[in-house]
């Protein structure tokens, strides 16, 4: 592959890459190789089978927030419901699917269950870590882990494999920091450090969390206190994709072996960084609401370290 270089003598379009940040459309596939992304456009379907016919896909999303009925969203419940139905209709099945946190919106028991309900309709195996939503019942997050604790260390956080990729759950939204920062806290980095002793360099890592572990905008505690030192212990693997939710809107960036990937909500959108006086429920006319909603999926190819992110928007086709 050849390069062209800027007047710094940087590859133009790696800068681009690093430079890369993609707000909530209609949908964007990257091809993410050596941790470098290139942006392919929209799969067609015989490349979407073609990709899951030589590995696997896996389906990301987040921020549900069940129980949430305010102007931004009343129906949050409705468009869950349309996002899984959208899952459920691709073409190829994927492997299982992954919720990046806020599940509900008050952590309580009916819509812990609500939210049961509907994902479980969808017929994929699943993988849950908790957001800030998820673990505010007495500030315990018991009512979480009841349910989704099986197997999991300290406050959820939990590994695994699939098709030679390497999996990491964790959990950054106890004891958040000042000014609402997540937080990993040492006990969580020190397990992460034991599980990726025995994985070779050469293996893929996807690693899942609520809040990003890059710092999108401190100011709203968009960003994770201690993500240097867990970032740290990945810088040894040559392709890192992190998975995050928590802003309610697609951001992308890269830093050397890892690509940075945050998802849309299926309940409502949140504004751009720095372009309101806080972060919340943003409402927009009824009609733009589904272009700002939806869910992503990731394929992966055997033999291969590249990883295919699509974004979908309820709205699209």
């Amino acid at each position: 592959m050849t390069h062209d270089h800027d007047s710094n003598g940087e590859p133009t379009d790696r800068r681009h890459a690093l430079e890369c940040m993609i707000w909530a459309g209609t949908g964007i596939l990257w091809t993410v190789s050596g941790g470098v992304p290139v942006s392919l456009g929209l799969l067609g379907e015989a490349e979407a089978a073609e990709g899951a016919s030589t590995g696997f896909t896996f389906l990301q999303i987040s921020d549900s927030h069940i129980g949430f009925d305010k102007a931004a969203n009343p129906h949050a419940v409705d468009t869950l419901k349309e996002a899984i139905g959208k899952a459920r209709a691709l073409p190829e099945k994927p492997s299982f699917m992954i919720h990046t946190g806020d599940i509900t919106h008050l952590s309580t028991a009916s819509q812990f269950d609500t939210a049961a309900q509907i994902i479980g309709g969808s017929g994929f195996d699943m993988h849950y870590v908790p957001g800030e939503h998820d673990v505010i019942d007495e500030g315990t997050g018991r009512a979480y882990l009841d349910r989704y604790g099986k197997g999991t260390r300290g406050a959820g956080w939990y590994s695994f494999d699939q098709n030679g990729v390497h999996f990491v759950g964790l959990v950054n939204v106890v004891n958040l920091k000042a000014g609402g920062l997540g937080n990993l806290g040492a006990e969580q980095l020190a397990w992460l450090a034991d599980d990726l002793k025995a994985v070779s360099a050469s293996t893929p890592v996807v690693v899942f969390a609520h809040i990003p572990l890059w710092a999108v905008y401190p100011e709203w505690g968009w960003g994770t206190d201690d993500a240097a030192q867990a970032l740290a212990l990945l810088k040894r693997f040559g392709s890192v994709t992190v998975l995050n939710g928590h802003i309610h809107q697609i951001m992308q960036k890269v830093e050397g072996n890892v690509t940075f990937h945050t998802a849309l909500s299926t309940a409502f959108p949140q504004p751009a960084p720095g372009t309101a006086p806080s972060p919340g429920p943003m409402t927009v006319p009824p009609g733009q609401l589904r272009n700002l909603l939806g869910i992503t999926n990731v394929a992966v190819k055997r033999g291969k370290e590249e990883l295919a992110i699509i974004d979908s928007t309820l709205a699209g086709s």
